[in-house]
C-alpha cells in the first residue's frame, strides 16, 4: 500500500534528504586516491550523527556500515574496507539518514582522480537518465513511465539496465510501496498520486544487464565485470509535479561543478 505524505511530512523528510545530501558533499571533500572507503565511511556516520540523524543503513538489514560504498564492476551494497581507492576508479556511495521518524536516501558515483572517457560517458548517461526517470514522475503517470523511460534512454546508449535492484517508495520506511524499477512498459504499474515519495535510482552498467551477488550477502557486480553506475534522488510529488528532496549542490560545490540540472525540480530555490 502506498503511504501518501503530508505537506509537513514532506518537509521533514527533505531535512532527512538533505543530510544526506550534506554527508555525501563531505565525503566529496575527502575522496582521492589513497583514502579507503573505511575512512570515508566514519566521515560520513560523524556526519549525520551531527546533524542530529541516525544512519539509515547501519543495521538495516544487518547491514554492517553507514554507507554502501560499491567501485568499479560493483553495482551496489558493497562494505567498506581498508583497500586504498586508487587513481581511475570509480565508486558508487549510497547513503540514508533517519530523522524526526522518517528516511532519507541517496546516492552518487564518484570518478576517483581523472577516469577514462568511456568510463565518465557511463557516468554522465546514467545521471541524465535519473532526470529523465524524474520528468515522468507527476500526478496520474504511473510506475512504468518512469522505468521506460529510464530504460529507453540508458539502452539507446548500449548499457545494461538492472532488472534485479530497484528504487523504491521511501518514508518513515527505508522501503515502502511502490517499487520503481529502471525498466517497464508506459502505462503500467500503480498510478502516482499527490503527496507520493519515492527514491529513483538507475544502476546502469556498461556491459550486459546481468549481475551476480557474492558470498558476504551483500556485494553485488556485474557478471561481465564492466563497470556499473548508480544516481539517486529523493523525490516528493507536490502540487501534481517532482519535487526534489535531496540535491546533489554540496557534492558540486566540494568538486567545483556548476550545474543548473536541478533548478526544473523544485519550487523553491534550495538555500545552502
Amino acid at each position: 500500500m502506498i503511504v501518501v505524505k503530508t505537506k509537513e511530512e514532506i518537509e521533514l523528510m527533505r531535512e532527512s534528504a538533505l543530510i544526506v545530501s550534506k554527508t555525501l558533499g563531505e565525503i566529496a571533500k575527502a575522496l582521492k586516491p589513497g583514502v579507503t572507503t573505511l575512512e570515508l565511511d566514519k566521515i560520513a556516520e560523524t556526519c549525520i550523527r551531527d546533524h542530529g540523524a541516525i544512519p539509515g543503513f547501519l543495521g538495516l538489514y544487518d547491514f554492517p556500515n553507514t554507507l554502501c560504498m560499491s567501485p568499479n564492476t560493483q553495482v551496489v551494497h558493497g562494505i567498506p574496507n581498508s583497500t586504498p581507492l586508487v587513481e581511475g576508479d570509480i565508486i558508487s556511495i549510497d547513503c540514508g539518514a533517519f530523522k524526526n521518524g522518517f528516511y532519507g536516501d541517496h546516492a552518487y558515483t564518484f570518478a576517483v582522480g581523472t577516469i577514462d572517457a568511456e568510463t565518465e560517458k557511463l557516468l554522465q548517461v546514467t545521471k541524465e537518465s535519473l532526470y529523465v526517470g524524474i520528468r515522468e514522475f507527476k500526478i496520474n503517470n504511473r510506475v512504468g513511465d518512469v522505468g521506460f523511460a529510464i530504460q529507453k534512454y540508458c539502452e539507446d546508449h548500449g548499457y545494461g539496465v538492472v532488472r534485479e535492484l530497484v528504487g523504491h517508495g521511501l518514508g518513515k520506511k527505508m522501503h515502502e510501496d511502490p517499487e520503481m524499477p529502471n525498466y517497464g512498459k508506459r502505462g503500467r504499474g500503480k498510478k502516482f498520486v499527490e503527496g507520493m515519495v519515492v527514491a529513483i535510482e538507475p544502476m546502469i552498467n556498461m556491459g550486459t544487464h546481468r549481475i551476480k551477488q557474492h558470498n558476504d550477502g551483500w556485494t553485488i557486480t556485474t557478471l561481465d565485470n564492466k563497470p556499473s553506475a548508480h544516481f539517486e534522488h529523493d523525490v516528493a510529488i507536490v502540487d501534481g509535479k517532482p519535487e526534489l528532496l535531496s540535491t546533489f549542490a554540496y557534492i558540486y560545490d566540494a568538486l567545483g561543478i556548476t550545474s543548473n540540472e536541478e533548478d526544473e525540480f523544485r519550487q523553491k530555490a534550495l538555500v545552502l
